[in-house]
C-alpha cells in the first residue's frame, strides 16, 4: 500500500503542487499542530480528542436524530454498515441496523483508498473498521459532499489515521465559522470548482454543485467505470432534503441532478446520498417529481395561498410513497413553499 507525500499528491491529485500552495482551484490547507505517528505523509498532524469533537458534532446533528428515530431504531452501539460492490474496486456502504449516516463509497486498490463521506460521529470506529474491512489498509482520502454530521461525523477519526479530506472552499468555511465543529480536524485540501483523483486505474472527477442541498456540495463521476455518487444532491425514492438555510435552493437542486443526468446513460449506476442504488430511470424520477411538485405549488402560490392553505391543498399527494418520516409530503410542499416566497 502507498502512503501519501506531498509529491505523491501532486502526481495523483490534478492540479495539485508539491509545495502546497493554490494551483488553479485546489489548495491544500495545513490545520493540525502536530507530526502524525501512524503515517509518512509528511503533511501535519492532529492533537484533537475524539471524545470532545464527537460531543460537538453531535450537538448539531441531534434535531435530525430524532426526527429520524420513527424511521430507524437508532442505537449508538448498534449502528453499522452494511456493503455491496458497485464495480470491481467500487464500493457503496449503506446503514445496516440502526443510521450509520448517509451512503458512502469507497475505491480501493494497491495505489490507495479513497472514502466518499463518513457517517454519523457517533460511531468513528464502526466506519473506520467497516472500510479496513473491505481495504485491508487504512484510507488515504476521504471526500466529504458536503457539511452535515451524518456525512462529516468520522472527520477527525479517519485524519487521525492518516487520511487527507478533502472538501469544497464552502464547506471548509462554513466549518470555519462553526463554533461546534472542532477546528482541529479541518479538512486539508479544497478545491474550487474540480479535483480529479487518478488512482487504481481510476479516475474520479469531483465536482462543484452550487446551491443545491447546501451551498458545499460535490458529486463524484468514476467516469471511466460509468459510476457516479451524488451525496445528497439525491435521494432515491424519498423526497430529498434541501437545505435553504445552509445555501442549498429548489433550483439549483434540479440543477445539480439535470447536471449529472448529463453525463449518465442507461448503464450507470448511481449511488445516491440516500436510499438503495439508483440507475438513469431512478435519477430522472426525482427531477420529475421536484418539476412537478415546484410547478403545483407555485400555481397555489401564484393564486395568493397561504402556507397553510397550500399544504391543505396538498398538491404532493400523488407522491405520497416518497414521504418519509423526516421529510413528509407536508415538509416537502413548505420546503418548495419557502423557495419560491422569500
Amino acid at each position: 500500500m502507498t502512503r501519501w507525500s506531498d509529491n505523491t499528491l501532486s502526481r495523483t491529485v490534478t492540479g495539485l503542487s508539491s509545495n502546497a500552495s493554490p494551483i488553479g482551484n485546489v489548495t491544500i490547507m495545513r490545520t493540525r499542530s502536530a507530526d502524525r505517528d501512524d503515517c509518512d505523509t509528511g503533511m501535519a498532524g492532529v492533537s484533537s480528542t475524539k471524545t470532545q469533537t464527537q460531543g460537538k458534532m453531535m450537538k448539531k446533528i441531534l434535531p435530525v436524530i430524532l426526527l429520524l428515530l420513527p424511521v430507524a431504531v437508532f442505537a449508538q452501539d448498534d449502528s453499522n454498515w452494511k456493503s455491496q460492490e458497485v464495480v470491481p474496486g467500487i464500493y457503496m456502504l449503506e446503514s445496516d441496523r440502526g443510521f450509520a449516516g448517509g451512503n458512502l463509497g469507497l475505491l480501493t486498490g494497491d495505489d490507495g483508498v479513497v472514502l466518499i463521506d463518513d457517517g454519523m460521529p457517533t460511531i468513528p470506529a464502526t466506519t473506520v473498521a467497516a472500510s479496513e474491512a473491505l481495504t485491508g489498509d487504512p484510507v488515504d482520502f476521504v471526500i466529504n459532499t458536503h457539511a452535515h454530521g451524518d456525512h462529516t461525523g468520522a472527520n477527525a477519526a479517519f485524519m487521525d489515521k492518516g487520511a487527507t479530506v478533502v472538501v469544497h472552499d464552502n464547506l471548509r468555511q462554513a466549518l470555519t465559522e462553526d463554533e461546534e465543529y472542532d477546528q482541529n480536524a479541518l479538512p486539508e485540501l479544497t478545491f474550487s470548482d474540480s479535483v480529479t483523483f487518478h488512482l487504481n486505474g481510476h479516475s474520479a472527477y469531483v465536482f462543484h454543485i452550487p446551491s443545491a442541498h447546501t451551498s458545499g456540495d460535490a458529486a463524484i463521476h468514476f467516469r471511466d467505470v460509468n459510476v457516479i455518487h451524488t451525496g445528497d444532491v439525491m435521494f432515491n425514492g424519498m423526497f430529498p432534503f434541501i437545505d435553504l438555510d445552509g445555501g442549498g435552493s429548489v433550483d439549483g437542486y434540479i440543477s445539480g441532478q439535470q447536471k449529472m443526468l448529463a453525463m449518465a446513460d442507461n448503464a450507470t449506476k448511481i449511488i445516491p446520498g440516500h436510499g438503495p442504488l439508483a440507475n438513469k430511470a431512478d435519477l430522472q424520477a426525482a427531477i420529475d417529481m421536484l418539476i412537478d411538485g415546484q410547478g403545483m405549488v407555485k400555481a397555489l402560490v401564484d393564486d395568493g395561498q397561504s402556507l397553510e392553505e397550500v399544504q391543505e391543498a396538498n398538491p404532493l399527494s400523488k407522491y405520497a410513497s416518497w414521504d418519509w418520516p423526516f421529510i413528509t409530503t407536508e415538509r416537502m410542499t413548505a420546503t418548495l413553499y419557502r423557495s419560491l416566497t422569500e
